[in-house]
């Protein structure tokens, strides 16, 4: 890369503070008159001098490639340094400026791709760290940051002020659970996988989880309901706003009434003179992460490109530049939130918007938030196999009599309820000799929630089935024959893309003396298992008459997980909390 050295800091009409001798500066103007005096008519009509020359006849040109967010801005910055002829080693600087989503670039620079770009100015500093972390990637070199905005929770008026904004606070648990308890207040957010806002929003939810019992399944639960409010990028997430104030708008389903967004992105929409509403500010008081826009030069420089694309950098440092970045709605200083675009974003007191930004997240916790997101959002398939055995009846004490099968279905309901129309589910059931020598029985074959048959959809059908489960009166359990069969069947429908997994709920242990061992069954198993197309099998023992370390074996040769519970109406977070697990291990 060309030496990265400081270029001239001071551009047409800047002084210069570096001490000069007086006698030699007198020595050289004398003689620069008496050169002109001589020479200037001959050197006129050879075309040597022209008095109409200028820094713009040949600048020092450079691309550069903005966050959608901040281009505009940029770009107004580059056009007055071109015309105050701002300067680098007396050439002008001419900065042509490309919005282009962070997401986008840094795909472009992982695979080492070429691009036209000399410098990125990115959303987050997350992206930097990807790519300097990837040894094959194109070279990346930091230069400090350019502007920053905190995250928190916008809504509409109407919903902020039935949560009492401004003068109510919450954390982010609380506002991501007002949202979910609340079925008029729909949160959206930019997909994690692609914003860094809202992969540094979620994973600020998710660490505020961790603390709390049971977190981690509250966690995926959160992130299974705001997944079906994702949108692909920042910019499309505001689009999904209410488009005015009228009750149609308000109450359309495809509308949300809360983001996940900026300050700067809250400021823009407010301040849009088409926008026909406005939102409201919620700061978590627990701490909001930011957004910091580095400033990287982009592989390998000319010395002239790099000193140049320095001089910019500099440049956006003064404080013109940088109450113009503020004039968009960025802040510029980490000691104050300026009042005019707290205000223009929607933010009032007491609302905890001066508190300095939480921490950056490490990489490495933002890449676990990455990967269970990964895998509890992304489109499922999933066969659920239910114990069907006489001791499914079984009362379940503190429910007021309801039998184990009672409570499990109700849960199965339930956790059907957190899945999209585009996840696969399907439903097998199980005892001893119910489909002539077979101990199961495929009920609903594993389809897509969303398709539509005859009268109803997948899920209408699931509904059913799992609503009219019953235990077969004197029917042992059959669980050694049934897993092998199921797991069979699920790596033989495996689906690319999507997060393939095998749940089966047992509240014994294997009661057919004519099945195959246990031994051979964990030898199949570990046959069928293939890395390449994995599909763990998560097998959860319900009762005290369950085997947890038998079912924790089974699933283990499988690279899945064997849970426990005591009451089936866990099954939901359980399955739940096995999900999480199986992301813990897909990044291992």
């Amino acid at each position: 890369m060309g030496r990265h050295s400081l270029p001239d800091q001071y551009g047409a009409g800047g002084s210069d503070p570096r001490p000069r001798a007086r006698r030699r500066q007198v020595a050289i103007a004398t003689a620069l008159v008496l050169t002109v005096a001589g020479g200037t008519a001959g050197a006129v009509r050879s075309g040597l001098l022209s008095f109409g020359s200028s820094c713009q006849d040949h600048p020092v040109r450079l691309e550069l490639a903005a966050s959608p967010d901040i281009a505009p801005a940029l770009t107004a910055a580059a056009k007055r340094a071109r015309e105050s002829d701002i300067t680098s080693d007396g050439r002008c600087v001419a900065v042509s400026v490309t919005a282009r989503d962070s997401y986008k670039v840094a795909d472009t620079l992982s695979s080492d791709k070429k691009t036209d770009a000399q410098v990125w100015v990115p959303d987050s500093e997350l992206w930097i760290d990807r790519i300097t972390a990837d040894s094959s990637a194109t070279d990346l070199t930091p230069a400090g940051a350019v502007a920053s905005t905190p995250i928190g929770v916008a809504m509409v008026p109407t919903a902020a002020k039935s949560l009492g904004w401004p003068k109510k606070t919450y954390d982010w648990i609380g506002l991501a659970g007002a949202t979910m308890t609340d079925d008029s207040l729909k949160l959206g957010a930019a997909d994690p996988a692609r914003s860094a806002t809202g992969l540094l929003a979620l994973t600020r939810l998710s660490t505020a989880a961790a603390k709390l019992k049971g977190g981690q399944t509250q966690a995926a639960a959160m992130m299974k309901t705001l997944s079906q409010r994702i949108s692909d990028s920042d910019s499309q997430v505001v689009e999904t706003l209410p488009r005015d104030n009228s009750g149609t708008e308000l109450g359309n389903p495809k509308r949300n009434e809360a983001l996940v967004l900026t300050e700067q992105a809250a400021y823009a929409y407010n301040s849009a003179a088409d926008s026909g509403s406005s939102v409201d500010m919620f700061y978590p008081k627990d701490g909001s992460p930011e957004l910091d826009y580095p400033y990287a030069m982009v592989g390998e420089l000319t010395t002239d490109q790099s000193r140049a694309a320095l001089r910019f950098m500099n440049y956006l440092r003064q404080p013109a530049q940088a109450r113009l970045l503020e004039k968009y709605g960025f802040r510029t200083s980490d000691d104050e939130a300026p009042e005019a675009v707290v205000a223009g974003a929607g933010g009032s007191s007491p609302q905890p918007y001066g508190e300095a930004a939480v921490q950056p997240a490490s990489d490495t916790a933002l890449q676990e938030v990455l990967g269970t997101w990964t895998i509890t959002v992304q489109s499922a398939r999933l066969t659920t196999v239910v114990d069907a055995s006489g001791s499914m009846s079984e009362p379940v004490p503190g429910t007021g009599g309801q039998s184990r099968m009672d409570v499990t279905k109700a849960s199965l309901l339930q956790a059907l309820a957190t899945f999209t129309p585009e996840d696969e589910i399907g439903l097998w059931e199980f005892s001893t000799k119910l489909d002539g020598d077979k101990d199961y029985r495929v009920l609903v074959p594993t389809e897509r929630l969303g398709d539509r048959k005859g009268g109803g959809t997948q899920r209408d059908r699931l509904s059913s089935a799992f609503g009219a489960l019953q235990p077969v009166e004197n029917g042992a359990t059959g669980l050694y024959d049934t897993t092998l069969a199921a797991y069979k069947s699920a790596t033989a429908s495996y689906a690319k893309g999507k997060f393939n997994a095998l749940v089966v709920l047992t509240d014994g242990v294997n009661q057919d003396p004519g099945s195959i061992t246990r031994t051979k069954l964990l030898s199949e198993l570990q046959k069928l298992t293939d890395p390449e197309r994995p599909v763990p099998l998560i097998m959860i023992a319900v009762g005290p008459d369950a085997d947890r370390q038998e079912a924790e074996e089974i699933a283990r040769s499988t690279g899945g997980s064997g849970q426990s519970v005591s009451n089936p109406s866990q099954i939901q977070s359980v399955i739940l909390k096995a999900i999480v697990a199986a992301a813990t291990t897909a990044d291992d």
